[in-house]
């Protein structure tokens, strides 16, 4: 049976656990709801990428001498190895921490195709870590026990240990609703009127989760072929650099890159690199809805920080926002003009459409028609 989010929290409480870091992710989403319902600021932090919950932690710890609790899926641990192996190891600072890591891509379980390799070593890549773990049982009794353990073990061993999540281990709880979105457009009507705009010879990079199934669906409602779209599926916080790479190397193209602001903040030094680049056929689209939208619509700070100012101050040539759809349709033919870098945040409200497809092109399948395309410069939208 399924864990209340709460009983597992007060356990953690008895345990003298209070204070949270972490990263969001779907099978998380209930913990993690219950986690922002009853904590505040000071004692949880949404954080930008793994390895900076990781140094969160690591923080707290020096200045309380108390256990963090540390959360993200299992594709966040190449993020996350650094600070390991290079910090809180016990051979180095040997910081004591919790970590708990939602096992996406778990053997015979189906997931999405880039978690199935990360899934497959997880526990593999824990053991050659020497870092200690307990898979999580759903009866409540035994994982208590299995937190009392971990609990005991990390204050004898001062090291981090691993609980590691299985799907559905916790009972569903809604996260608290937030404030009524103040933007007319959704992520999804925004990137429908992006799409509208390309030609024939543009390309597009779109960031992971939903956006790119979006761009996918998108593209088949028109009837419209998908050469002309990478979709980066893994590797959160990277698209701006792939999409930079080919754009470096194709200067007769533009190249557009489709990102979230969740992404955008997860690998924030990239955005200093494509600004400086002095890459005018690089155009980097931010949609920014200030949520982790599809893992649970868990908070960013994006509506809380100045994309613009950033993209100026990082040496972007053009930059501009759209909050409404005739501005929008109005920046896209102005960035199309523009001579890049150039970067355009669209604010969007929160949210997708229940029924929203996953791609059924494999990403192998995806590589191969994109670089053809690359190749050949131009493709007729339509699939006749």
């Amino acid at each position: 049976m399924p864990i209340d989010p709460k009983a597992f929290l007060k356990k953690l409480h008895d345990l003298d656990i209070s204070f949270f870091a972490g990263v969001p992710d779907s099978l998380l989403e209930d913990i993690c709801a219950c986690i922002s319902s009853e904590f505040d600021s000071n004692n949880h932090t949404i954080c930008a990428n793994e390895g900076a919950a990781i140094a969160l932690g690591i923080g707290y710890h020096l200045a309380t001498e108390k256990i963090p609790f540390i959360y993200f899926q299992s594709s966040g641990i190449g993020n996350a190895i650094n600070p390991l192996l290079s910090l809180a190891y016990k051979q180095i600072y040997s910081i004591p921490m919790l970590l708990m890591i939602g096992w996406r891509g778990e053997p015979d379980i189906q997931d999405e195709p880039q978690h199935m390799k990360q899934g497959k070593v997880l526990l593999s890549m824990l053991k050659l870590m020497d870092i200690p773990y307990h898979i999580l049982e759903k009866d409540f009794s035994n994982a208590e026990k299995t937190l009392e353990q971990s609990v005991c073990d990390i204050k004898k061993f001062k090291q981090p240990q691993v609980i590691i999540i299985q799907k559905n281990t916790f009972v569903p709880k809604l996260l608290i609703s937030q404030k009524e979105s103040i933007f007319e457009l959704s992520r999804e009507d925004a990137i429908k009127h992006i799409i509208c705009s390309l030609n024939g010879s543009d390309i597009l990079v779109s960031t992971t989760g939903k956006a790119s199934r979006e761009v996918f669906e998108c593209r088949s409602q028109r009837g419209e072929s998908h050469a002309s779209d990478f979709l980066v599926v893994g590797g959160m916080g990277h698209a701006s650099h792939i999409a930079l790479g080919i754009a470096i190397k194709l200067k007769n193209r533009q190249v557009f890159c489709i990102d979230g602001d969740g992404a955008a903040i997860m690998h924030m030094g990239s955005l200093a690199i494509n600004g400086t680049s002095k890459c005018n056929n690089f155009k980097h689209i931010l949609i920014n809805n200030g949520a982790h939208d599809s893992v649970g619509g868990q908070p960013t700070v994006g509506f809380d920080i100045s994309f613009q100012q950033l993209a100026l101050a990082l040496g972007y040539n053009h930059v501009n926002c759209a909050i409404n759809l005739e501005q929008l349709q109005q920046l896209l033919g102005m960035l199309k003009k523009s001579q890049g870098p150039s970067f355009l945040e669209v604010r969007v409200k929160k949210g997708a459409r229940e029924n929203l497809a996953r791609p059924n092109l494999p990403p192998l399948e995806n590589k191969k028609q994109f670089i053809n395309f690359l190749k050949d410069g131009y493709q007729s939208k339509k699939i006749y």
